[in-house]
């Protein structure tokens, strides 16, 4: 089974999703609507997702449900 990565940033509101490891000189190309896909700098291959202005309710990954729950201090 593939190991995904999430990494979510709530006062930036950046989610960042890997479904590989990333990469020291990984390439970003801007897609549509805030979306930034991450390649491999070897061979082209997606290997993860950036969404900027990231909201909860945000529609742009549809399929996927996540709650954030704070972590207590």
């Amino acid at each position: 089974m593939a190991e995904i990565k999430i990494f979510f940033e709530p006062e930036t509101e950046l989610m960042t999703i890997f479904w590989q490891s990333p990469r020291k000189n990984q390439i970003c190309t801007e897609m549509d609507d805030g979306v930034i896909l991450i390649k491999n700098p070897d061979n082209g291959e997606p290997i993860g997702i950036e969404l900027l202005s990231y909201k909860p309710e945000d529609n742009r990954i549809s399929g996927i449900s996540l709650n954030f729950n704070k972590v207590p201090a």
